[in-house]
């Protein structure tokens, strides 16, 4: 599909928005009735609260998570038609600095605590992904033991994902056309499989009481804690703002209508089944499947697996979505990204995608059953969940004056959030702890990545460039100084386009006198908007010295290589600028050009606190793992020059001065 296509669904309600909208968001939320009521009734006999009182909290999560929260309210913060954590941390970001005293100081400031909110929120998403694809295989894949229960699903399951992380770097254009029709198919039987128990149970819609959930609670042995298997139905409402920006709130918002009255169908069908097996206990047995008529099994289970596959892919395009984002806000190391197809937000990180393929295979390996692993999920996306919920009590106190409705707002999903969260808690030692480790890692290393760039940038000096145009003019006409390039590129981090890095300044005239016909110096300024593609050239000496500020969105692919050649053509185009070679053998031919990348290593000569020098040592730790800078800017290989320069960030005090003496005679001391 491409990008034209995918931005006129995103802006109008339309029949093929809303089946793209079911193919891409709803397979996480859409496969949870594979698992939900199992989990609910677990070992235990089954009787009338433990039924209704399951499906009435599902009913009422559903209602009151999903839809108002989600479905309702967060989509309305859209950052230019996008959404998710990232996108919401964006936008009250963007409208602190605005509101600052000091809006450029304000810019610069990159640890503070609505971004600490953010990288715990999307630390935990990314975390969560890690068991989602597992649990939604191994619940459709088991549903074959009910027709020969030594099949091997264990090995089946492995392989389906496998297969799902191995086609991940073609893209998924081809194969995401048809995501649509069958989650249309998956839902239809889902509600069609519910109809028909609820029919022959009608009684069960009893459980649309709001009394019932709370006799659970307070009435069940347990019931407390039977939370954590309820929120396994919501688990996917996070994908429904993530993606807002693929199909639109409308979209959105309509096709919700449809799949939820699906899901609750087929959570009352399952009830209805449950009901009529009272005292009974399920074993090893799947109310989802029980459900089924036996000539229906195979149609079910290949529908439901090809479900379980659209779920999985769904949250692993989002993950590398979350990861892109989280590049361009400094919040992850600079991780080769790839872009298979011209589809809007298509985006494959190998990085990722390998370290997701091992992680969920050991799910696999280590749970081995669906049920087990029902244990370990849902820990890590509570506390996503409880993130968004900070984050957009921050957006609503930015923007409306009536404060008593925000506390309203944070009271009810506070409480509910928080009990969600703590009846999650059991899970810890049963499997939670697998995802909570990993996120704490991920979040971990946002941390340091963010921490370090802030100290780097406060540490970064910056000069005039005006105050060196006469010099650059003088150095590209001496003629005794070898000629480094004709057109030589550095990579600025200077924003104002008035300034420039003192260290590109020492590399042109004192590391090595770099002589050039033109010097061209290049910002990138990464904005708050998603899709955003802008460029602005300060000429400080024409034909001699430029300078190119973009202005891309976080969203955006960094390819500068190809955006500065088509700035350079242009200017060529209108004359601004000549770049053709001043060798007389060469005249009229183009000369050649030449990046030069600057990189930092941390210098011997710091002195640093304990905290800085742990973050600072992890930073260059972590880097060691990750592309260098000319294939992050996406600069041609062979004609990049990398330069390393120390970073000194607090160097040796005067003590070491004072200490450090001069003496006049050397007395030489022999050895005896």
């Amino acid at each position: 599909m491409s990008r034209e296509q995918h931005n006129s669904h995103a802006q109008k309600l339309s029949l093929a928005g809303l089946l793209v909208t079911l193919g891409i968001i709803y397979g996480d939320i859409g496969t949870s009735p594979l698992y939900v009521m199992k989990a609910i009734v677990g070992e235990e006999s089954i009787d009338k609260i433990l039924v209704y009182g399951g499906i009435s909290c599902v009913f009422w999560t559903l209602t009151l998570q999903t839809t108002i929260k989600y479905v309702v309210l967060t989509l309305r913060a859209d950052n230019n038609g996008e959404g998710g954590i990232f996108s919401l941390y964006t936008l009250i970001r963007r409208r602190r600095i605005a509101l600052s005293k000091n809006p450029a100081e304000a810019r610069k400031r990159q640890l503070t605590r609505i971004s600490v909110v953010a990288m715990i929120g999307g630390a935990a998403l990314l975390a969560d992904g890690i068991i989602t694809p597992p649990i939604s295989v191994s619940s459709a894949i088991e549903g074959l033991r009910i027709l020969d229960k030594d099949i091997p699903t264990v090995s089946i399951v492995i392989a389906i994902i496998s297969a799902i992380f191995l086609f991940q770097q073609y893209g998924t254009a081809v194969v995401g056309s048809s995501f649509g029709p069958i989650m249309f198919i998956w839902f239809t039987m889902l509600a069609v499989l519910g109809l028909n128990q609820i029919i022959a149970y009608p009684q069960v819609l009893q459980a649309l009481n709001p009394l019932y959930a709370y006799l659970l609670i307070t009435q069940t042995k347990g019931g407390f804690w039977l939370l954590g298997a309820v929120f396994l139905c919501t688990t996917g409402a996070e994908a429904l703002y993530s993606d807002l920006g693929h199909c639109g709130r409308r979209n959105i918002r309509i096709s919700w209508i449809y799949v939820k009255t699906c899901l609750i169908l087929n959570y009352f069908g399952q009830g209805a089944w449950l009901m009529q097996h009272v005292g009974q206990k399920l074993g090893n047995g799947n109310p989802f499947y029980l459900i089924m008529p036996a000539w229906f099994l195979y149609i079910g289970i290949t529908i439901a697996t090809l479900a379980a596959i659209i779920a999985s892919q769904a949250l692993i395009t989002g993950s590398f979505t979350l990861v892109g984002e989280a590049i361009r806000l400094n919040m992850w190391p600079k991780v080769k990204l790839n872009y298979p197809s011209n589809t809007k937000g298509q985006l494959y990180v190998p990085s990722i995608n390998w370290l997701l393929m091992w992680g969920c295979i050991g799910v696999v390996l280590l749970f081995k059953e669906s049920s087990a692993m029902e244990a370990a999920y849902g820990l890590a996306i509570t506390i996503t969940m409880l993130m968004t919920t900070i984050l957009f009590t921050f957006y609503l106190w930015q923007r409306l004056r009536n404060k008593i409705l925000i506390f309203v707002f944070l009271a009810i999903y506070l409480t509910i959030e928080v009990s969600f969260l703590v009846a999650n808690l059991v899970k810890f030692m049963h499997g939670g702890y697998v995802t909570l480790f990993i996120g704490g890692l991920i979040a971990f290393v946002m941390w340091i990545w963010l921490k370090a760039t802030e100290i780097k940038a406060r540490l970064t000096e910056y000069e005039p460039l005006e105050k060196h145009i006469r010099d650059l003019e003088r150095l590209s006409k001496d003629k005794e100084v070898p000629q480094f390039a004709t057109n030589l590129v550095f990579m600025t981090s200077a924003e104002k386009p008035e300034e420039i890095d003192k260290k590109i300044i020492y590399s042109i005239f004192q590391k090595q006198p770099k002589r050039a016909d033109v010097y061209w110096f290049i910002h990138v300024d990464v904005v708050d908007k998603p899709y955003n593609m802008e460029y602005h050239v300060k000429t400080w000496a024409r034909d001699d010295v430029y300078k190119i500020t973009f202005r891309l969105g976080f969203r955006e692919e960094q390819r500068i290589n190809l955006f500065f050649r088509i700035v350079v053509e242009e200017l060529v185009k209108t004359k601004e600028v000549n770049i053709s070679s001043r060798y007389k053998s060469l005249e009229n031919r183009t000369g050649d050009f030449r990046f030069v990348v600057i990189e930092r290593f941390l210098s011997y000569d710091n002195e640093l606190p304990f905290l800085e020098r742990f973050v600072m040592n992890s930073y260059f730790f972590i880097k060691e793992f990750t592309p260098s800078e000319e294939k992050w800017f996406g600069l041609d290989t062979s004609s990049v020059v990398v330069e390393k320069v120390p970073l000194i960030i607090r160097p040796a005090d005067n003590r070491v001065r004072e200490r450090l003496k001069r003496i006049q005679n050397l007395e030489v001391h022999e050895d005896f």
